[in-house]
């Protein structure tokens, strides 16, 4: 066997271990092992958070349990936090991800976006009611606490000018507002619809103001994985096409986005 035949066997052997690789992702073999591993947030009412007996519910698991529903198989929810779930996706933890996962391009270089988009929330500011904000121009020259690396929190200091404050992680920043160190708390919209369903925050602190910066969210699987990519992409358009993601919405207590309105009235006509 001369080089340039035994190149040609070895790549030939090697494109078939990735073919392998990638079909041992699949569909196929989720449905062989009974199991689909799906990635959640924990802690991020209502979307994926723990319940008082430590189950994880919430607007995502109950879409990870429809997939796992058309699938015939058992879900396992595995929790992830925004600095895991890529890593865990690509290591083979998870075979896809449903946790807040927002649409940059970065991302979709390193991991598969499902489309449509099943999600898209706003950026919103949770505020004291005492600082009476009543308008993002209100904010200017007031301390907001923010979580650091935010890729909001730029835009909106250079926007709305306020002093932007920043600390690791959404819980930190929670308790320094509540310790007065700032007025408001700017995240995503719906984890503060979150917080106001919990009595402790929703006496002294509100959400005045119309949500800003669309930020689109997205499902992802392991790149190649063609065979549950296409499950999923049929899985969101029925969603949408049935209200499904609008009625978790409101099972869990917010106000259903003006994303999630939408999409069900462009897709809800196939039902007819």
């Amino acid at each position: 066997m001369n080089a340039t035949t035994r190149f040609s066997v070895l790549a030939a052997s090697a494109f078939a271990m990735l073919g392998s690789a990638i079909a041992a992702d699949g569909v196929d073999a989720i449905k062989q092992r009974g199991t689909l591993n799906v990635g959640v947030k924990a802690d991020y009412r209502p979307f994926g958070f723990r319940d008082p007996n430590g189950k994880i519910v919430g607007i995502e698991p109950d879409l990870a349990a429809d997939v796992a529903k058309r699938l015939g198989v058992k879900l396992e929810l595995v929790p992830v936090v925004s600095s895991n779930r890529i890593e865990f996706l690509q290591q083979g933890k998870v075979d896809l991800l449903i946790a807040t996962l927002s649409d940059k391009p970065e991302r979709r270089r390193v991991v598969q976006a499902i489309e449509p988009l099943y999600y898209s929330d706003y950026v919103n500011v949770l505020v004291a009611k005492k600082a009476g904000i009543k308008d993002w121009a209100d904010l200017k020259g007031k301390p907001v606490c923010a979580t650091s690396g935010a890729w909001y929190n730029k835009d909106v200091a250079r926007t709305y000018g306020p002093q932007i404050v920043a600390f690791d992680g959404s819980e930190k920043p929670l308790f320094a507002m509540k310790q007065g160190n700032c007025i408001g708390y700017l995240y995503d919209q719906t984890f503060l619809q979150g917080k106001l369903l919990d009595d402790e925050w929703k006496a002294d602190f509100a959400l005045p103001l119309k949500g800003v910066l669309d930020a689109p969210w997205m499902m992802a699987v392991a790149t190649g994985n063609t065979s549950l990519q296409t499950l999923l992409e049929n899985t969101t358009k029925d969603w949408m096409k049935n209200g499904f993601i609008v009625d978790a919405e409101k099972k869990w207590g917010i106000a259903p986005t003006d994303y999630s309105k939408a999409m069900h009235e462009k897709y809800k006509s196939e039902l007819k």
